[in-house]
């Protein structure tokens, strides 16, 4: 896999997952109150909601976390958070889109291009990028899910479009607004995925050398380490060779 799945698998090697843990369970809390908030508290009737939950669940936030973020805004007293997407180019070109949830745009605009800058690159118009990916359902399962004739299969009888599987796993496409549907068939038959989101699924992919994807690594988990950033996608791609010496660094 490539892009921001290559990113996550790089973390999660550098065993970062556990000290990003409160950082990973507030950005969470903050889609499951936002989804709540403007739908409404119930995740049977409100499909943003109950993959914000699911999508929580798999993470292993504790269910008081869930059902308190959930309250939040059934209760009238959680902040406004605006969606911003922000565009640009990282270091070797890469495309770059950023995505938050923020109350305060000018915190957050100004964070995301002092990073960009600081890692040699260059923060675009909103579309200056985002042309070059596709808006797509996304659902994901570690290989215990099962062979990948197997995910694929499954993939196909649940209304998917495509499956791109690795050694680390299984990323299953669809039509973003099918994904809730796709979803909830496949975890009929493979369980509760690891993930199911709609993202930004890269057209073509951008390879970088060592000495840049270092520099990207960075920027992205810059990015990453904000409360207020959500997502970060890019079609950065690096050879097998690179990738094990990004996870040595």
């Amino acid at each position: 896999m490539a892009g921001h799945s290559q990113f996550k698998n790089i973390m999660h090697r550098k065993g970062k997952q556990d000290a990003i843990r409160s950082k990973l369970f507030a950005k969470l809390a903050r889609e499951i109150t936002v989804a709540a908030k403007y739908g409404v508290p119930d995740p049977s009737s409100n499909a943003r909601l109950r993959l914000a939950v699911q999508n929580a669940r798999a993470e292993n936030m504790p269910k008081d976390n869930i059902d308190r973020a959930i309250k939040k805004a059934a209760g009238g007293d959680a902040e406004t958070y605006e969606a911003i997407r922000y565009e640009g180019y990282g270091p070797g070109g890469v495309a770059v889109i950023v995505e938050a949830l923020t109350d305060n745009r000018n915190r957050t605009a100004g964070l995301v291009r002092s990073l960009f800058t600081k890692y040699g690159g260059n923060l675009g118009e909103t579309g200056s990028v985002s042309f070059m990916f596709s808006r797509v359902g996304e659902i994901t399962y570690g290989s215990r899910a099962g062979s990948a004739d197997k995910v694929l299969e499954a993939a196909i009888d649940a209304g998917a479009d495509d499956v791109v599987s690795d050694q680390e796993g299984h990323a299953i496409y669809c039509a973003a607004d099918s994904l809730s549907d796709v979803s909830a068939q496949l975890s009929k038959t493979l369980g509760e995925p690891e993930a199911s989101r709609v993202v930004w699924k890269p057209q073509t992919m951008a390879p970088l050398d060592e000495e840049r994807a270092q520099a990207l690594m960075k920027l992205m988990a810059g990015l990453d380490d904000d409360e207020d950033i959500q997502n970060v996608y890019s079609n950065f791609e690096v050879s097998d060779d690179v990738l094990r010496k990004l996870t040595a660094a």
